[in-house]
């Protein structure tokens, strides 16, 4: 009886351990008040009907927490599609682990960016997209010096680009399309002092010329395509550069190409509805384009033969002055 008494009293204490242990909340408390409090601003969404009070945090829908070497703070806030309204909540700016966060897809978010972001030192990607956000793209952004992925687009922000931006050390992104931007491109974007990154601008207001300082750096991606852009942009070419993807398109640039090498790395090149002239170097078959279209502009001359620029129909060459060749009418 002893020795049963013993195994029971054994296996109790074992289960209540085990017990205790899977049901310890994990997630830190500042934390979890913070959330508490998100939650409060936004009205009490019910698509945040997980963030109950009464368990760990950590469990919670749209949350991430790291592991025991940060002592499980919360590292990721990704709230999107949901019927959520109101503003950005200032207590964003009390999870000083984060390293993500996302709104995205909220129509009914509205407000500025909101200004404690900037206390997120440990900050990697902020994604604020497909919302109602308005006002600047406000300078504090350049305080995060671990953000590697900026994106604001599909908002309604305005004013002007920030220089700082290019001021990021560990930038990979810039993804500022489809809002009402205005002004010109900063010259300092033609110096990072990290990795060059992708440069996505595009469905804004930005007017005048590019910065010849763009020439200097070699973008994988660079996308300034429906804006008020004018002069010359051959600047971003050239043979020795190892861009993928060239969006120029709809806007109002105006240079001769007759010279103009591209990248041999070239995959994607839209130059449509420019005032683009000249002929088109024999040196652009030298490219692995995928996609290709200079229509509405004022090229001439006879398409060069080879590589990919007969893989193309006539749309992407279609609308301009006296281009000729195929896929378009034979020269005379």
């Amino acid at each position: 009886m002893d020795k049963t008494a013993t195994l029971l009293s054994t296996l109790l204490f074992l289960f209540t351990f085990l017990t205790t242990c899977l049901s310890k909340d994990l997630c830190n408390q500042n934390d979890k008040n913070t959330l508490l409090k998100i939650k409060k601003s936004l009205n009490n969404p019910y698509h945040l009907a997980s963030w109950d009070p009464q368990t760990d945090c950590c469990s919670w829908y749209c949350l991430e927490c790291g592991d025991a070497t940060v002592n499980h703070r919360v590292t990721a806030l990704t709230i999107f599609s949901g019927q959520i309204s109101g503003q950005i909540p200032a207590e964003v700016g009390d999870l000083p682990y984060l390293e993500t966060l996302v709104f995205r897809k909220l129509s009914n978010l509205t407000g500025t960016i909101q200004p404690t972001i900037a206390k997120l030192k440990n900050l990697r990607m902020l994604r604020l997209s497909w919302t109602n956000l308005t006002g600047p793209i406000p300078d504090f952004i350049s305080q995060l010096k671990n953000l590697e992925f900026l994106e604001l687009s599909f908002n309604d922000l305005s004013g002007s680009i920030p220089s700082s931006l290019s001021t990021l050390p560990k930038i990979l992104a810039l993804e500022l399309s489809r809002n009402k931007l205005t002004g010109s491109i900063p010259e300092s974007f033609g110096s990072f002092p990290g990795t060059v990154p992708d440069l996505r601008l595009s469905h804004n207001q930005l007017s005048g010329p590019i910065p010849k300082s763009l020439g200097n750096i070699d973008f994988n991606r660079i996308d300034l395509s429906r804006n008020k852009l004018q002069g010359d942009a051959s600047m971003l070419f050239g043979s020795n550069k190892t861009t993928w993807s060239i969006d120029l398109s709809r806007n109002m640039f105006q240079f001769d190409i007759s010279k103009v090498d591209i990248p041999k790395t070239l995959g994607i090149l839209d130059l449509n509805h420019n005032g683009i002239t000249g002929n088109i170097p024999v040196q652009w078959t030298e490219a692995p384009l995928q996609f290709f279209n200079v229509s509405y502009n004022k090229l001439c001359g006879h398409i060069p033969t080879g590589g990919k620029l007969q893989t193309f129909d006539s749309y992407s060459y279609f609308h301009n002055k006296c281009l000729c060749g195929a896929p378009l009418e034979i020269c005379k």
